[in-house]
């Protein structure tokens, strides 16, 4: 019976489930695109090209181990855990011959991998890496003559038939191609093709094996080696055979052996590591939607329930049982939650598309990590929705479904003077819950440990808005009384309305306040770590000129003609990359130790750069109160490559956000990078020298002020990113906001109609809505902006050591102005339907 009377009420208040509808389907859509990022972190496909034609390929171990032993209770419990590097990770050349002696293998390639920039006079086409590898290792692909020869010289280079295409190129032209070190003009012998058509996620050129062998600068090493087998064997077996072979070599703990769909993450290491950075990614934006959808969904049915309560009143009164009315309100939920649950889910399969493709287009994961679409996130989205709703259901409908028939009536009549005191109490745990998570953030000093501590801070003093909202509305309400006064007959009628409904009017505070604080912390978040950063690189650079690489990077000799210039007294050649101590990753420059004083002033807090050495390391203050290090300690860590080292820390320094928090020497990163040529040179010079004595072909020569501001124009694009992560959640929030408030403004038709019989004229109620509206704005917008401000302050405090959170005003405004703008659309759209109806015919209705 409660089903039947579940389906009537939906076909008849179809206006009044539609908010709710509307806010579930959002959280469903959102759940699903949030959602399938996570799975193609965890499932999604890395398709091989240039291993497409060798069945095994056996490469080097891309991660670092770290085995724990605990006893605990008489039991020992044995931990692994691995960690990725940053760079590509080489294996011993004896591997060739260990895999060449392995029975089934016909033939064991060695292959060299490194980067090989065609510097072309206009860009030919869309931007894509472009690797370097040795002739005789086109086989892997395979890759064969479409025209020309083999090159045969160091002056020699073989291309693909795509870029040759992008590029306008035939054999006997002439290109010009950066390595690994000073740009070299090649003669183009040959054009190559793949029968399986050209490949589009890379470049690839070819070169004798000699010159190969010399681009790559890693003598003695192979990046991989692809193993052809025999006819008749089978690939896995003999994958099999190889892991044994050489687990009884030296080289066996570092080497891999990977077979089908793995050899894409041998090929493409951007891609795996992308896997981590979009689970991550996927994670964070998913558990902050959750939580935002469970605000907002609690908080549109608590609307949906106060707003029948007229309804559920009478049938208390009619001996409906708490029981009977409980189940009738579960059932209409789960009706509406499956509808929407099933249409959210459809929907979100596109949005997740469309983010997965900005993520792309922006750099953040590359193309070669293919999406996947499954079906898990869809099934989660829908039992999200089911739950819940159902949740919401209970929970908002709870009070009406308890108390005594009289009562029911009572309150369905009037609006209680307070609300009860489990809300009071539960919003009251919530706010000391946000409060300790503020304190925390303030001690977190990592941006991995204090970005989702950031908005789950936000996300929980909305919700302590959300409990609170009564008693902060009628608080707000008697500040504002006077003000409103000001405003006519519309500004008493508003402060009666907020006063006598302040249940009501704290629904709409509560998702202004999340929209305001969320999208604050959000676009403010970046430039507090970003500002601080900026200050420190600017006050510890002392060089008057950086030169900054416009391509691949700036060579070691264009870095020894700028240190030989007249004039120029030191040259300091800067490359980036990240390492890892123990597992933990940092973030370090490695920096030619000559004259370095003269170009860095890192604020040396103890300690000495003047001895600093091929051996030395300087480390920041963080980095040397998480690892315990201080001048003399020794630092052992894991180079990009995977090569462990032992240096000497000679220095600690205060400026860790502008420079990183490691620092060693240039030569000893430079080998272990897949890119070594340097980022950028900061030179030091007299006053005489000028931009024209530095300038050199794929080089800019910036003053101080320019750098900082391509500095800042870099740090725009981290906030650009962070905000099209956070875009969904902050667009679900802004509909949340619309949905309430017109789903509270529809409702008042039957008041707007008993105002009109009593003389009010139209534009008298527009008005009195008007005023309603902008005090609701007001109280979000101070209660969004104390959250935002408060969590931003927390987190300047424990990132950059001062409360110096940036707040941009212009930027402010505009978000406040559009959280207007939606507010007053949000009202004054129903608003005016409403009142469009006879005030006779709707006093005289059925109710």
């Amino acid at each position: 019976m409660m089903l039947r009377y579940a389906l009537q009420t939906i076909r008849d208040r179809k206006a009044g489930f539609l908010g709710a509808f509307v806010a579930l389907l959002c959280a469903a859509a959102l759940i699903t695109a949030c959602g399938t990022l996570l799975e193609t972190g965890l499932r999604g496909r890395i398709v091989t090209e240039r291993y497409a034609g060798t069945p095994v390929v056996v490469s080097a171990d891309q991660n670092v181990h770290q085995t724990t032993v605990k006893e605990k209770k008489g039991k020992t419990k044995t931990k692994h855990k691995a960690k990725p590097v940053a760079e590509r990770a080489w294996l011993p050349a004896s591997t060739v011959e260990t895999v060449r002696a392995v029975p089934g293998v016909e033939r064991a390639v060695p292959e060299l991998t490194f980067q090989a920039v065609p510097l072309l006079k206009t860009p030919a086409g869309p931007d894509r890496p472009s690797y370097g590898h040795a002739w005789t290792s086109a086989v892997l692909t395979p890759f064969t003559l479409a025209e020309g020869r083999a090159p045969q010289g160091g002056d020699e280079v073989v291309v693909d038939r795509a870029l040759a295409t992008r590029a306008g190129l035939a054999a006997g032209a002439r290109l010009t191609v950066q390595a690994t070190g000073e740009p070299k003009t090649y003669t183009v012998s040959g054009i190559a093709r793949t029968a399986a058509g050209d490949p589009v996620r890379q470049a690839s050129l070819f070169f004798s094996d000699s010159e190969a062998e010399r681009l790559a600068a890693r003598a003695g090493q192979v990046a991989a080696v692809g193993i052809l087998p025999r006819p008749g064997t089978d690939a896995d077996r003999l994958a099999g055979q190889v892991r044994r072979a050489l687990a009884a070599t030296p080289q066996g703990a570092t080497a891999q052996v990977a077979t089908g769909d793995d050899r894409g993450p041998v090929e493409f290491l951007d891609a795996a590591g992308a896997r981590i950075k979009l689970v991550s990614m996927g994670g964070a934006m998913g558990g902050t939607s959750l939580l935002v959808a469970i605000l907002v969904v609690v908080g549109t049915f608590a609307l949906s329930v106060q707003q029948r309560y007229r309804e559920l009143a009478l049938l208390r009164a009619i001996a409906a049982t708490p029981k009977q009315l409980r189940r009738m309100i579960g059932r209409e939920a789960l009706l509406v939650g499956l509808a929407a649950g099933l249409t959210g889910s459809l929907a979100g399969l596109p949005l997740a598309a469309w983010l997965h493709g900005r993520f792309v287009s922006s750099g953040v994961i590359p193309t070669t990590l293919e999406r996947t679409a499954g079906i898990f996130p869809m099934f989660a989205a829908v039992g999200a929705s089911l739950l819940g709703a159902w949740a919401a259901a209970r929970i908002t409908g709870r009070r009406i479904a308890r108390i005594r028939p009289a009562e029911a009536l009572a309150e369905a009549a009037v609006e209680r003077a307070r609300p009860s005191w489990i809300r009071t109490l539960a919003g009251l745990l919530l706010l000391a819950g946000g409060a300790v998570l503020v304190v925390v953030l303030g001690s977190l000093r990592t941006e991995p440990a204090s970005t989702p501590v950031t908005f789950l801070a936000v996300v929980v003093l909305a919700g302590a808005v959300s409990l609170l909202g009564p008693l902060l509305v009628r608080l707000a309400t008697a500040l504002l009384a006077e003000p409103l006064r000001l405003a006519g007959p519309g500004g008493r009628l508003a402060t009666a309305n907020l006063r006598g409904n302040a249940t009501r009017m704290a629904s709409a505070v509560t998702p202004l306040t999340l929209l305001i604080g969320m999208t604050c912390t959000v676009l403010f978040v970046t430039p507090t770590l970003g500002d601080a950063a900026r200050a420190q690189a600017r006050e510890g650079v002392r060089a008057q000129w950086v030169v900054a690489a416009q391509g691949p990077g700036v060579s070691a000799a264009t870095a020894e003609r700028i240190r030989r210039t007249p004039g120029v007294t030191a040259a300091t050649e800067i490359v980036h990359t990240s390492v890892r101590v123990g597992l933990t990753k940092y973030a370090v420059q490695g920096v030619t130790p000559a004259g370095l004083t003269r170009t860095w002033d890192p604020e040396v807090t103890s300690g000495s750069l003047d001895g600093f050495g091929e051996n030395s390391a300087a480390v920041s203050e963080l980095a040397a109160d998480q690892l315990g290090l201080k001048p003399g300690s020794p630092l052992k860590l894991t180079l990009g490559d995977g090569t462990p080292v032992t240096l000497t820390v000679s220095a600690v320094y205060g400026r860790g956000l502008g420079f990183g928090d490691l620092t060693l020497p240039h030569r000893l990163v430079a080998a272990h990078v897949d890119n070594p040529l340097a980022a950028s040179v900061l030179v030091a010079a007299e006053p005489s020298v000028g931009r024209e004595q530095l300038a050199a072909p794929g080089i800019a020569v910036l003053s101080a002020a320019e750098a900082d501001t391509a500095r800042a124009e870099r740090q725009q694009a981290g906030a650009e990113i962070n905000l099209l992560a956070m875009g969904l959640v902050l667009a679900f929030t802004a509909i949340a906001v619309v949905n309430t408030l017109a789903m509270s403004t529809a409702e008042r038709f039957r008041e707007f109609a008993m105002l009109r019989l009593a003389g009010a004229k139209r534009r008298q109620v527009l008005r009195m809505l008007r005023t309603e509206t902008l005090a609701v704005l007001l109280i979000g917008a101070v209660l969004g902006s104390g959250i935002s401000l408060a969590v931003l302050t927390a987190f300047s405090v424990g990132m950059t050591g001062v409360a110096a959170p940036a707040v941009l005003p212009l930027v402010y405004a505009v978000v406040i102005g559009a959280a207007g703008l939606l507010a007053l659309a949000a009202t004054a759209l129903p608003g005016r339907a409403a009142l469009r109806l006879r005030p006779v015919e709707v006093a005289t209705s059925k109710a």
